[in-house]
């Protein structure tokens, strides 16, 4: 952070490089939409570089910072998107209805994908749901999952890779 407060661009990509991936995974669990999350990441980091003076560490650790903007404004944004009211003529009565660029059907398949897919999550093993977890939605790499489970790098490579096998079973 000193060498981000003098101006070292290589500083912001050294941060950048560390905190992206996990901020990433946790903005499109808020936002379900990789270019909101995309953006809300780029105005993050931007911010940092232009101030990077509001971060305190008295206060708490730079990830955590990181986490707590980037999630109060992913649920901005989602509470920023257009809704717009309309009048709807139906047998022969108006009713208001709201407009929706999403397609029902489409939006209805999605989330009985989701279901089916946190049910088969719900079968795993806790050590192999919690490794793909971490990895798929929160961005952290396999090398980050050990140190935060405390397990070998290898176990956790190999709950990944046996989960993985076994949501592929369960799926199919």
């Amino acid at each position: 952070m000193d060498k981000l407060m003098a101006g070292d661009e290589t500083a912001l990509a050294t941060l950048y490089d560390k905190y992206s991936s996990m901020l990433f995974g946790l903005l499109m669990r808020i936002l379900q939409d990789s270019q909101a999350a995309e953006e809300v990441l780029q105005d993050l980091f931007l911010q940092l570089w232009r101030k990077p003076e509001q971060f305190d560490a008295k206060r708490g650790s730079l990830p955590a910072w990181l986490t707590v903007i980037g999630r109060n404004r992913a649920i901005s944004k989602l509470r920023g998107r257009p809704k717009r009211e309309m009048l709807e003529y139906i047998d022969g009565f108006f009713a208001n209805t709201l407009a929706s660029s999403h397609d029902i059907e489409s939006e209805a398949s999605h989330m009985q994908q989701l279901d089916t897919i946190k049910l088969a999550m719900a079968r795993l093993p806790e050590e192999q749901r919690q490794a793909i977890e971490l990895a798929y939605f929160e961005g952290m790499t396999q090398t980050e999952i050990a140190a935060r489970t405390g397990s070998p790098l290898g176990t956790v490579k190999t709950r990944v890779r046996t989960g993985m096998q076994s949501l592929k079973q369960l799926l199919n």
